[in-house]
C-alpha cells in the first residue's frame, strides 16, 4: 500500500506564501513523476505542477512565475513553494506521484487526502 500525505495548507492573505509538502510512504519500488493538483470548489480537479525525477518541470500558466515545485528523491517527498497568491488560488490542493509498486514496472498512480488552501482578499 502506497500513501501520501500532504501538509502546509491554511488560511492566507492576498500577496502572501505557502509551502506544501506531500510525502510518500509504504512498498513502492520507484516513484516517477510527481505533482500538485488542485480542485476549486464547482470546478474539475486541474493540474498545477508536475516534475520528474530528474527534475523536468511543468506549470500551468496561471502558476507560472509564483509557484515553484521541488522534489527530494531520497525522501520521496514533494514540495510546492507558493508566492504572490490569490483568491482565485483557493482550492483543495492534492498530491500525486506516478511510480512503479513493483519490479513488473506497472505504472500506478497516488493520490493524496488533499489540503485546503484558502486565500482571503
Amino acid at each position: 500500500q502506497v500513501q501520501l500525505v500532504e501538509s502546509g495548507g491554511g488560511l492566507v492573505q492576498a500577496g502572501g506564501s505557502l509551502r506544501l509538502s506531500c510525502v510518500a510512504s509504504g512498498s513502492i519500488f520507484r516513484i516517477n513523476a510527481m505533482g500538485w493538483y488542485r480542485q476549486a470548489p464547482g470546478k474539475q480537479r486541474e493540474l498545477v505542477a508536475t516534475i520528474t525525477r530528474e527534475y523536468n518541470t511543468d506549470y500551468a500558466d496561471s502558476v507560472k512565475g509564483r509557484f515553484t515545485i521541488s522534489r527530494d528523491n531520497a525522501k520521496n517527498t514533494v514540495y510546492l513553494q507558493m508566492n504572490s497568491l490569490k483568491p482565485e488560488d483557493t482550492a483543495i490542493y492534492y498530491c500525486n506521484a506516478r511510480g512503479w509498486r513493483t519490479t513488473l514496472l506497472i505504472t500506478e498512480d497516488y493520490w493524496g487526502q488533499g489540503t485546503q488552501v484558502t486565500v482571503s482578499s
